[in-house]
């Protein structure tokens, strides 16, 4: 656990830094120039160029983490494994622009009656789709080569002050909104020539398509792999977007942005759990190499710990002071706070089952995933034409929470029967409780009269002290505390 604390420390303050340029740009600035409906049209481009960057990768920057170790030979420059894959993914982006184009009536045909203002700015998704591809396949790769730092302050701050560059020619009408959206697409291609630049300086940049040395039963063993892994994938990604897409084509952009906003709000707690993932799951790869199944075990138990406690403190610290926190948006944005809540409960147990994923997906039996993420796609969808019409965007985090939940647990259930593999201790279900006997405490303590910024501070004083407290005083989490205490001797020294 030591490597993983040390970098998982290291990228969650690069995140922190990048998730307050990110606040600043969704949480104020966007708030503070643009409309609710231009807000939910930058989104929905945003999230529909995710889309496209998971519909183009074909299961490659999957199949990288889970077969790289086979092939890792900096002499015989990996085997042209990095070209083989680009080459994929590059297939990958032309089909799906071709789609694009070749469907773009019926698509906008989708948004024409609720989100007319869209249709202007459909092309901008390929573009984004694009540059957030290509920055996935290097991601991946570095992390491959247990590179984590450089990738995470490309995406998080890089091309977040990038954004804030844009927001602030905006702001003084050096530029109009459509030259914005088309900016803020371009700008994507920045953080994956940063990575190639990068992997060019560690001598890890290797390619050449003529020195592709991989062996057609490989290829095939990969080709299969990235075929059940793609479809697993798409199921998470379209988890996240077909709330956005079908809160655009049912309600409409005022609806999408306020939606958008509040999931982004949900991405601050997440940020410790990112960080610990992006360096923990290379090592699962590493450990079914080696057949390491003792060492699999205990990481996939201390992440969890780790996460779980991170995740439910930050939450419970956000929950106590949440009418505060949203008394400074718009008034549209009320739903907002239910919305919040239930999208943290889905997010919550999804981080608590913390590696859970990696480890089923890196094992022999990875093609039965494709079940529960055919499950996954099908309750989110369902749920979502059922309760959007009845509850608005409150029933579209329902759909998400119901279904992350109802697929985390059948995840972990296969798990644990196929390889006897789980998170649990005794001492985490004592967290749980301590985390909700936390929030009701703090709710009903008396604050008078007393100033809102002096309630909001001691609010999360008392949460922080009572929830992170307990737990260091009675060694609730032991991983926990030692990452507190790298983290307190990083800031020392």
């Amino acid at each position: 656990m030591g490597i993983v604390q040390k970098d998982a420390l290291r990228t969650t303050i690069i995140s922190s830094f990048g998730l307050i340029l990110g606040y600043l740009n969704k949480g104020l600035f966007f708030l503070l120039i643009f409309s609710t409906e231009q807000i939910g049209v930058v989104n929905l481009v945003f999230s529909l160029g995710v889309l496209f960057a998971q519909f183009s990768n074909f299961g490659a920057i999957y199949s990288i983490w889970k077969f790289f170790p086979f092939f890792k030979n900096k002499e015989n420059k990996h085997h042209g494994f990095l070209s083989f894959s680009l080459l994929i993914v590059l297939l990958g982006a032309g089909i799906v622009s071709l789609f694009f184009l070749l469907f773009r009536s019926n698509i906008e045909h989708i948004y024409e009656s609720k989100s007319p203002m869209f249709l202007d700015y459909y092309l901008w998704v390929i573009p984004l789709g694009i540059g957030y591809l290509m920055y996935l396949v290097f991601e991946v790769y570095l992390r491959s080569l247990f590179k984590n730092v450089i990738s995470v302050f490309a995406m998080d701050v890089v091309l977040r002050l990038v954004v804030s560059l844009l927001l602030l020619l905006f702001w003084l009408e050096l530029i109009d909104f459509n030259d914005f959206v088309l900016a803020h697409s371009l700008v994507f291609f920045i953080p994956p020539l940063i990575l190639i630049f990068y992997l060019k300086y560690l001598g890890e940049l290797f390619i050449d398509p003529r020195k592709i040395n991989i062996s057609k039963r490989f290829k095939k063993i990969i080709f299969n792999y990235s075929a059940f892994n793609y479809m697993n994938t798409l199921g998470r990604v379209l988890v996240n977007a077909l709330d956005v897409i079908m809160i655009a084509q049912f309600i409409g952009l005022k609806a999408t942005g306020v939606y958008t906003t509040v999931v982004f709000l949900t991405s601050a707690i997440q940020v410790p759990y990112k960080s610990l993932i992006r360096v923990s799951s290379p090592l699962i790869s590493e450990h079914w190499k080696n057949r390491n199944f003792s060492g699999m075990k205990l990481l996939y138990r201390q992440v969890s710990s780790v996460s779980l406690v991170i995740g439910l403190g930050l939450f419970i610290c956000v929950w106590v002071n949440i009418d505060f926190l949203f008394s400074f948006l718009k008034p549209e944005f009320s739903d907002g706070i239910w919305v919040f809540f239930f999208l943290m409960m889905g997010r919550l147990l999804d981080m608590y089952f913390g590696l859970n994923g990696h480890i089923f997906t890196s094992s022999k039996k990875y093609k039965y995933d494709l079940i529960f993420t055919l499950s996954l796609i099908g309750v989110v969808y369902f749920l979502n034409l059922y309760l959007i019409p009845i509850y608005g965007i409150i029933g579209a985090a329902i759909s998400t929470a119901v279904a992350l939940i109802l697929y985390n647990l059948g995840r972990l259930l296969f798990v644990y029967f196929a390889y006897s593999v789980h998170p649990f201790n005794w001492k985490q279900f004592l967290i749980i409780i301590l985390g909700i006997l936390s929030i009701i405490l703090v709710i009903n303590i008396p604050m008078f009269d007393l100033n809102v910024w002096i309630q909001f501070i001691l609010k999360t004083i008392i949460t922080a002290f009572v929830f992170f407290g307990t737990i260091l005083l009675f060694d609730l989490e032991v991983e926990t505390k030692n990452y507190i205490r790298k983290a307190l001797r990083f800031i020392k020294y």
